[in-house]
């Protein structure tokens, strides 16, 4: 089996990954704009998220995430909305990554260890469909290492100045290839495919002199 990583993150048109889903999902650094992307319920994107939800094997989450995660859909399993992503997620391994001990309560969730990015990559030979939600800080390890196949920006039209980007300052250089071309949504939000493509690769945009 050689199952794919998928990474899909909500972002701004900043780059600004930090607390799309609500005020107090993370307020580290004074972050005054948690659920920014409350203003922009989309149904284009919207079916493709169920589509990534129902096609996922295994789920991996930072430890601020699966907090959130496991307080919220354990509960919401009822119905054909929200509760058929509470089911999937209940009944899916899910994987944590966290400097900590946490006591994982969720059904399927197992601790990853210190070399959480390889442990991620190395789910590709237990699982077909492995996706990666939210978790920026983590996100962040697993894009340096390219321990990943495939990276959905879900980016949204705001911007907000502030924040935890997707490419901090003093990201890994890298080269990212478009997978599919852009799906743009209703509200004006724009599905982003890419992949890893190598290192960063420079040139010479100067057109040569006349005669030369």
């Amino acid at each position: 089996m050689t199952g794919r990583i998928t990474i899909d993150l909500f972002t701004t048109l900043d780059g600004v990954a930090q607390a799309p889903g609500g005020p107090e999902e993370d307020t580290s650094n004074g972050f005054p704009y948690g659920g920014w992307q409350a203003p922009f319920p989309d149904r284009v994107l919207g079916q493709q998220i169920g589509a990534g939800i129902d096609a996922m094997d295994a789920l991996v989450l930072g430890r601020r995430t699966y907090d959130i995660f496991a307080a919220y859909w354990p509960n919401h399993t009822e119905g054909d909305a929200e509760g058929r992503i509470g089911r999937k997620f209940d009944a899916i391994p899910k994987y944590v990554a966290s400097r900590g001990r946490p006591n994982l309560e969720w059904q399927r969730s197992t601790l990853l260890g210190p070399d959480a990015a390889a442990e991620v990559a190395a789910l590709r030979d237990r699982h077909e469909n492995i996706h990666v939600i939210g978790s920026v800080d983590f996100v962040q390890t697993l894009l340096a290492a390219e321990a990943y196949d495939e990276l959905l920006l879900w980016v949204h039209p705001v911007v907000l100045g502030q924040g935890k980007k997707v490419f901090p300052d003093g990201a890994k250089p890298a080269t990212l290839e478009l997978l599919a071309p852009p799906l743009v949504g209703d509200t004006g939000a724009v599905l982003l495919r890419y992949g890893p493509a190598g290192p960063v690769r420079t040139g010479d945009m100067s057109l040569p002199e006349d005669g030369a």
